[in-house]
């Protein structure tokens, strides 16, 4: 587990803990859809419906890569 910090749109700096493998997954995301890490965040954290932004994070990887199958 790594903590990794990021902003929140533009302004909300934070600080996640994530296995190095999920982030590199969310940077892989962000880069196929042109766009930072942290407009990524950003849009995850808009629209989550769990508390735990880091848990939140995991489970939209996983949701993207079933997608992907």
């Amino acid at each position: 587990m790594k903590k990794y910090s990021v902003v929140i749109a533009n302004r909300h700096q934070t600080s996640i803990s994530l296995e190095p493998e999920f982030y590199a997954e969310l940077v892989n995301i962000a880069k196929s859809k042109n766009i930072t890490i942290n407009q990524l965040i950003t849009q995850i954290d808009a629209t989550r419906q769990i508390s735990n932004l880091s848990s939140a994070l995991r489970v939209y990887v996983l949701e993207h890569l079933k997608s992907q199958l």
